[in-house]
């Protein structure tokens, strides 16, 4: 019908007129014209598929590619042949319906049409939500390329789901996505959860797009955000009016997983002070105007949940330290308890809501593996306070707390260099984890600093049937660095740095040290104090993160009597230096077991690189294990904030 072409018409005109006013291309990109044959490295014939009109953004050469706008809408004349095509075309659609497929190339999740552009200029006219296609994907060549890496992701989720039309904007989601179903991206999707799947996402897309206003803001990363959460299967069971509640709750969280920046770091707690706008002097004589007063009437009540017990945790055991410690501080103005034995997402489920129905104030969970059901917990319980002990997870409902105890590990490493007989150290790493790397790292440097021809041989206690410390023995190196927490029940005393006497007995040299008690201390105070819930401190798209360390007197060195007097001195003045941010492992020139990673005269590693480190330094022997070699215990917390090593290391 000539009034539809005409209809048509006009979108396409306007459509092309509002690219002219904003600089952008008016009419269908052409795949010919925008990819060279030396990008690619294959084309693979998919057959018949249904795919989202949504999706198809151009034609495959430029033959037709001035016919149409940059919507698809036509743009020629309706007196024109093509018009008058157009037309018959769109009568047979609405009278039969259009019956044969068009031909598309799939290029980078998008499709560029061949054979049938008059076929999708119709059905996007329509309102229709896909139609069916013979479809070529033009494969690129593997790049380092962000959005090129993403691509070959999508690759492997549509091996197992042929789902066309989900694209995620960051790396690493779909095997989140895949993991939260229980699935993963080898074994094909049983065909009921991807029809549930597909349903359940097109609701939450409709929800989502008539609320948001964001244009950075994608419906997939999103639902992704909420299945962190909530069940996919919560969707059906539940009104539109309902999901769209849901995600009110969870937009700070959208906001956070989608931003550039999506982590602060507090370094410094004299920064809690300058974030949160007003010297000490004056958040203390504001203080009756700043919430609720705590006294022994009335104490700020905080539980902590162990992932196991300080019987049979050294790490519950040096978080119990602190606990006590802060009792010890604060007196009956902080009332604290503790739940042990949170192992599983059941326990954690459980221990949180022990704690909310005891009216806590505050909740710590000390373990990154606990992070799902404190989210869950912090998105039911708003006025709850609630902190996870892990490092650059984008979580805007809970804060985190991790110690930069890479600054302890590289003293360690000069005091092990300086005691060494042979130039060889040995080395137990715990969980390949966000932050251990770092550890790793500046203790090989400190150790190098001090004697060059020092090696870092690098053991991991996370790996199934492992015996880190005999596999050292057996190799004959005797300065070990150990855990850093002694394990109540080791007997045999393997933490700190340790030296193998010739009777092989153990002796304790030094224990890097985390106060817990004086890092809670310093987060109690700006709860006590008001500046915690200052709003100028708190964003809707940040996630906040304490990073402290030796300035802030959270890490120390323990050392015992066997430690020679100029090794002391040497750490009393490499200490000095850290302290103060005169001494940075990680300033000027670094070298991995693969090459220069920066320059000499560089600028130090942001926080954000030592964090995310993936490589290990030149004189480390050993490698970064992947997930499926750690331990079932450790699978946990490495899918939570594992690290996967580099391509080159």
């Amino acid at each position: 019908m000539q009034t539809d072409y005409n209809n048509a018409k006009k979108l396409g005109d306007n459509a092309r007129r509002k690219s002219r006013l904003t600089g952008t291309y008016p009419y269908l990109m052409s795949l010919d014209s925008m990819v060279s044959q030396t990008d690619i490295a294959a084309e693979i014939d998919l057959g018949l598929r249904e795919i989202p009109l949504s999706l198809i953004v151009g034609t495959k050469t430029a033959g037709r590619q001035n016919a149409f706008a940059n919507n698809f809408m036509p743009i020629l004349s309706a007196s024109s042949e093509f018009g008058l095509k157009w037309s018959n075309l769109y009568d047979s659609q609405v009278e039969e319906g259009l019956r044969d497929p068009i031909k598309a190339y799939e290029y980078m999740n998008q499709f560029y049409v061949e054979e049938g552009n008059k076929r999708v200029s119709v059905m996007k006219y329509l309102g229709a939500y896909a139609i069916h296609a013979n479809v070529i994907r033009v494969l690129p060549k593997k790049t380092d390329v962000k959005e090129n890496k993403i691509y070959y992701e999508f690759l492997d989720f549509f091996n197992v789901t042929g789902i066309f039309g989900f694209n995620f904007s960051q790396e690493g989601c779909y095997a989140r996505l895949a993991s939260l179903l229980g699935q993963d991206l080898v074994n094909p999707w049983p065909d009921d959860l991807i029809l549930d799947f597909k349903n359940a996402y097109g609701k939450f897309a409709e929800v989502f797009r008539a609320k948001n206003k964001n244009p950075e803001l994608w419906a997939e990363d999103a639902f992704l955000v909420y299945l962190s959460v909530f069940s996919f299967h919560t969707i059906s069971e539940i009104s539109k009016e309902a999901l769209g509640q849901q995600m009110d709750r969870l937009w700070n969280e959208f906001l956070t997983d989608s931003g550039e920046e999506k982590i602060t770091l507090i370094d410094d707690p004299k920064m809690i002070d300058r974030m949160a706008g007003e010297p000490r002097a004056d958040r203390i004589s504001k203080l009756l105007h700043r919430g609720p007063v705590y006294t022994s009437e009335r104490p700020l009540k905080i539980a902590f949940l162990y992932e196991k017990n300080e019987e049979t945790s050294s790490w519950a055991y040096g978080n119990e330290l602190g606990r006590n410690k802060l009792k010890d501080i604060y007196g009956d103005i902080i009332d604290t308890i503790k739940i042990e034995n949170c192992l599983t997402d059941e326990d954690v489920a459980k221990g949180i809501e022990a704690a909310v129905a005891d009216e806590e104030d505050v909740i710590f969970t000390t373990s990154s593996s606990m992070m799902s059901e404190t989210l869950k917990a912090a998105i039911r319980y708003p006025k709850i306070r609630f902190l996870n002990c892990s490092v650059n997870l984008p979580v805007n409902a809970v804060r985190t707390y991790y110690a930069r105890t890479y600054e302890s590990k590289f003293l360690m490493g000069a005091i092990a260099a300086a005691l060494s007989p042979d130039h060889r150290i040995g080395y137990c790493a715990g969980y390949p984890i966000y932050g251990t790397i770092a550890e790793i790292n500046a203790f090989a440097i400190g150790a190098a600093m001090v004697s060059p021809e020092s090696r870092v041989y690098l053991k991991w206690s996370s790996l199934e049937n492992t015996d880190w410390e005999k596999e050292l023995i057996d190799d004959g190196i005797v300065i070990i660095q150990g855990p850093e927490y002694i394990r109540p029940t080791d007997e045999a005393h393997r933490f700190g740095l340790y030296r193998i006497e010739e009777d092989g007995t153990r002796s304790t040299i030094a224990a890097p040290m985390t106060d817990w008690g004086r890092y809670f201390a310093l987060i109690v105070e700006s709860i006590l104090s008001g500046s915690f819930d200052a709003k100028s401190l708190t964003r809707k798209d940040r996630s906040l993160n304490y990073w402290y360390g030796m300035s802030a007197g959270v890490l120390d060195i323990i050392t015992s009597s066997r430690l020679p007097y100029y090794s002391r001195k040497t750490l009393a003045l490499l200490k000095a230096g850290v302290s103060t941010g005169r001494i940075n492992p990680f300033d000027g020139e670094l070298h991995s077991q693969d090459g220069i990673v920066r320059e000499e005269g560089a600028d130090p590693l942001t926080y954000e690189e030592i964090i995310t480190m993936n490589w290990l330094n030149d004189n480390v022997i050993g490698s970064i294990p992947t997930s499926d070699e750690v331990s079932d215990i450790a699978k946990k917390t490495v899918s939570v904030i594992g690290v996967e090593a580099s391509d080159k290391n």
